[in-house]
């Protein structure tokens, strides 16, 4: 009998299912449902229910039960020996906040997603609350931000009392699939586990602690709400009666713990070890590495998470980073391809033109109202191609400001998501973070939650593995787009981070940040030296380059 095991991921588009041979050391079965192409009865573009008002971001909880549903009966009928599947564990977008009342219905029919900017006065009032943003750090290790899940709970509580007093519990979207694999109203298990509950923002994940001043800021019966919290290296059940008769799983499959995707994206990666970056290139942009104890970030910025192993996962997120790239395709009418073809015919720096691409709220500086700037453009140099690269290095320049606080040296960068295909992000990564960057082949989160799901079983039935022997074989690279940086590129992105990050931190009003003007003619000027053309350039910009 084959030792099968598979991987759920939840993400904000789609649902993917990923299945395991672990004894073959292959993935098996894989399938996706996307939302707005096979569930078009729930209203959404890119996952997200449309016309709801500005910052906010919603799904209906039962979409994803829904997507579930449809990937377990075209798994049913597929050559995969179901009731061979000896595990299955879950990866769910973090802090999407789902609640329930004591029989198992929606007390409110939609779930507040990672991305919803729409709670920002809760953010203010609960830092207010404890006695502002240091005492926040020191009591849950991380700042209030519109993303993460505490918000949220207040903003039901605030805005519709009625629900938050139905609800006996709140669920993250992971938790939430877990209850309904386990049986749902027929017996769901309530529980938590650390790697996805340090990204709620009222548990310490260097302390392990619940925060009693937060809780009873938000409502002094928070507590009672909240699921008990348990290892993430543990089931916490099997699978539920129903999935058992309508689907064919054996009444011995197990549930894993699962986790957050950031937390099984690490996983699918490889990243279970010191040394190793991953960034995500999706939606939204990750970067996050491996890390014994945990890290507090004074300023909140690099997120205090757990992972799924019990251990720490310091992460840094940025809202922006698909949509400026994606605009710029649909704007020009080019293909991945074209892309990456037209941005090398602007020289790396772009002869000192600099895009902050915050065209959304930000995370990654905390800038829920942001709006893009431009800066260094000409009146006619508005082109496809300084576009392109303006988007390009903008994109990877925010990210990088955010991640220069990590405390890491990275000895190799993995990538993951649809923009780790293209060669032009490839390289500008290598040369901006100055580490060897290489694309992770397959469905990072899904492979990962099936990996977990595989290590925690052979644990609980008297096999003590490594979660490094576990991944190793199933990990592959793209090495056709490995890329190592580049000396010359690295000499001028040195001079373009500090012009980005004096940039930033004027727009965001520090006017005793550096100043972004003299470092942008500086660079300038370093580059005359070495290119007429920019000496060209730079005298129709007015800069003084003599």
């Amino acid at each position: 009998m084959k030792n099968l095991f598979a991987g759920i991921d939840s993400s904000t588009q789609s649902t993917k299912l990923l299945v395991i041979d672990y004894d073959a050391g292959q993935v098996v079965y894989k399938d996706a449902v996307n939302y707005d192409d096979e569930l078009p009865q729930y209203n959404t573009k890119n996952g997200i229910i449309q016309g709801l008002g500005e910052g906010v971001s919603e799904s209906d909880p039962m979409m994803w039960i829904e997507a579930l549903e449809i990937l377990f009966s075209r798994l049913q009928h597929s050559a995969i020996a179901i009731e061979n599947i000896k595990s299955i564990s879950v990866s769910g977008q973090q802090h999407g906040l789902v609640s329930l009342d004591a029989d198992g219905n929606l007390t409110r029919p939609r779930s507040k997603l990672w991305n919803d900017f729409s709670t920002q006065q809760e953010c203010d009032v609960l830092t207010e609350a404890v006695g502002g943003s240091e005492r926040m750090i020191d009591e849950v290790g991380n700042s209030q931000r519109t993303g993460y899940t505490a918000a949220k709970i207040y903003h039901l509580a605030r805005h519709e009392p009625q629900a938050f007093a139905k609800t006996t519990t709140f669920f993250l979207v992971h938790n939430f699939i877990n209850w309904y694999l386990a049986g749902g109203k027929d017996g769901g298990v309530r529980v938590m586990e650390p790697g996805d509950t340090s990204g709620m923002a009222l548990w310490h994940p260097g302390k392990g602690t619940w925060s009693k001043k937060v809780m009873d800021a938000i409502s002094p019966d928070l507590q009672n709400k909240i699921p008990p919290l348990k290892s993430s290296d543990q089931s916490i059940g099997s699978v539920g009666k129903n999935l058992v008769e309508k689907y064919g799983f054996s009444p011995d499959c197990t549930i894993d713990a699962g986790s957050g995707d950031n937390m099984y994206g690490a996983v699918g990666t490889g990243n279970v070890e010191p040394g190793i970056v991953t960034i995500s290139l999706g939606t939204s942009g990750t970067a996050y590495t491996f890390l014994e104890k945990a890290y507090i970030d004074p300023s909140g910025e690099i997120a205090a998470f757990c992972d799924s192993t019990g251990h720490h996962l310091p992460l840094l997120c940025v809202s922006n980073l698909a949509n400026g790239y994606n605009a710029v395709l649909e704007q020009f009418h080019l293909t991945h391809a074209e892309f990456n073809e037209i941005v090398k015919n602007v020289p790396m720096g772009n002869e000192g033109r600099l895009l902050i691409p915050w065209y959304m709220g930000e995370r990654t500086p905390d800038v829920p109202q942001a709006s893009p700037v431009y800066f260094g453009f000409g009146l006619d140099e508005f082109t496809r191609e300084n576009l392109a690269r303006a988007v390009l290095e903008g994109h990877v320049l925010n990210l990088y400001d955010g991640f220069r606080k990590m405390p890491v040296q990275a000895r190799e960068i993995r990538l993951t998501g649809g923009l780790a295909q293209s060669e032009a992000w490839c390289q500008t990564i290598a040369d901006i973070f100055e580490a060897e960057t290489v694309p992770v082949e397959g469905e990072g989160a899904a492979l990962g939650a099936a990996l977990h799901a595989a290590w925690v079983y052979m644990k609980e039935n008297g096999t003590e593995l490594k979660l490094a022997d576990v991944v190793r074989p199933f990990v592959t690279f793209d090495e056709s787009k490995r890329k190592k940086p580049d000396p010359e590129n690295m000499k001028i992105y040195r001079q373009q981070k500090q012009v980005f990050q004096a940039l930033s931190l004027r727009v965001r009003g520090q006017l005793s940040a550096a100043d972004p003007f003299a470092l942008r003619a500086e660079m300038m000027n370093e580059s005359f030296v070495k290119s007429p053309k920019m000496s060209l350039r730079a005298k129709r910009s007015n800069l003084d380059v003599d």
